[in-house]
């Protein structure tokens, strides 16, 4: 993994280079759309992105879970967790690069040396 997180003001950068509004009005459009998902989400709303995926609130009811360090049983309330399924476009671009053999790979899998074959 690349290990890098793309952050709100890195989203107003990008909308502030590609479509040419203010850094003030590309931030201020990232924070609106942020805002709506946000909205629609609390209103229980599923929020659909094309190519993209789409955003869901899930009711999830009350339950018996376990204290991992003292194996006490322990109530969990019920909850409303956020779910996002990515499209099918989304897992597909993602993807793209494993379909593409490497330098020195063999089958789309990376060479490796005669021992670690062995194991």
């Amino acid at each position: 993994m690349a290990g890098h997180t793309v952050t709100r003001a890195q989203l107003s950068e990008a909308v502030y280079q590609e479509v040419g509004l203010s850094r003030n009005e590309s931030a201020e459009l990232v924070e609106s759309v942020i805002a709506e998902i946000s909205n629609a989400l609390e209103r229980g709303e599923m929020v659909k992105i094309s190519s993209f995926g789409s955003f869901a609130v899930r009711q999830k009811g009350q339950r018996i879970g376990r204290n991992p360090k003292t194996g006490q049983q322990v109530p969990i309330s019920p909850r409303r967790v956020l779910v996002f399924r990515a499209s099918h476009t989304l897992k597909d671009q993602i993807n793209q690069s494993l379909a593409q053999p490497a330098a020195g790979s063999v089958d789309g899998h990376a060479a490796q040396p005669a021992a670690a074959k062995a194991s």
